[in-house]
């Protein structure tokens, strides 16, 4: 398998893992576990733009370096979205208050608009071939 083919297979499993994702995000609300969903979400897009990331060769250890990265080379490029950047952004920070921060709780109407919002990110990622 050369480097390419390589890259092209990891590029697909990771969006695999953001659509895994977006599913266990849907299982968890019904579960009404919206700490849960909410970092299925998280997880779901930061899939989706290290994969887009990834595509283009960089790579990154730190979810900070992602977010970094996605704001630096997709949104300041046009590639994705101002909007889009803004809602990784605040899934970031909901993320980390719902794994790290005692007694958070999320609002179910701001998880189910999250989830559709990053429904729509990923097919504006998959629209726009970003992803093969």
């Amino acid at each position: 398998m050369t480097p390419q083919e390589k890259r092209r297979e990891i590029v697909k499993y990771w969006f695999e893992k953001a659509q895994e994702s977006i599913d266990a995000a849907q299982d968890e609300m019904k579960a009404n576990r919206l700490s849960f969903a909410v970092n299925r979400i998280y997880y779901a897009s930061f899939y989706a733009v290290s994969a887009v990331l990834l595509k283009e060769n960089l790579e990154f250890k730190k979810h900070s370096g992602v977010r970094a990265a996605l704001h630096r080379q997709l949104v300041k490029s046009g590639q994705i979205s101002k909007e889009h950047g803004k809602l990784y952004d605040e899934l970031f920070e909901a993320r980390q208050r719902g794994d790290y921060i005692e007694l958070v709780k999320f609002d179910r109407q701001q998880v189910e608009k999250w989830l559709n919002r990053v429904k729509v990110f990923l097919q504006d990622i998959i629209s726009s071939e970003k992803i093969e």
